[in-house]
């Protein structure tokens, strides 16, 4: 029972609107973008035994700062100009392997660097320079 003309038939969608798909799809991705990082990767999961007694292990560096005041620091423990031989020398026999790394501020007298450097020297211990690397 069709009551219409034939011209007043309706025809067929010709166009697609990709509109709603487009909303859907910017939703998914959305909700993948935002669970994906609650995703954890812990890697493979290992029981480690557990120690009952530990080794100490000896700090393998002796690190001397210097400030632009002049003032000296020994591993964190200030000192004086002419305590610095003394406390470089008693930590290098505690431990003849260890390295200096001297950390001197760039406001630092140039003289107070080669005063640890001499120090380092006469004891034939190997002297490294703590820097910090520009970025351009």
């Amino acid at each position: 029972m069709n009551f219409r003309s034939e011209s007043e038939a309706k025809k067929p969608l010709s166009v697609f609107t990709l509109s709603s798909l487009t909303d859907i799809v910017l939703l998914l991705l959305i909700f993948f973008l935002l669970t994906s990082s609650f995703v954890t990767n812990f890697g493979i999961r290992v029981n480690v035994p557990r120690a009952e007694s530990s080794a100490q292990v000896q700090q393998q560096n002796i690190t001397v700062a210097v400030t632009s005041d002049g003032q000296f620091f020994v591993d964190g423990e200030p000192s004086t100009r002419d305590e610095v031989a003394v406390q470089i020398r008693t930590r290098y026999q505690e431990n003849p392997s260890a390295a200096l790394i001297l950390r001197a501020d760039r406001e630092a007298k140039v003289d107070d660097a080669v005063h640890i450097m001499n120090i380092a020297q006469s004891l034939n211990m190997n002297i490294l320079m703590a820097t910090e690397r520009t970025f351009r």
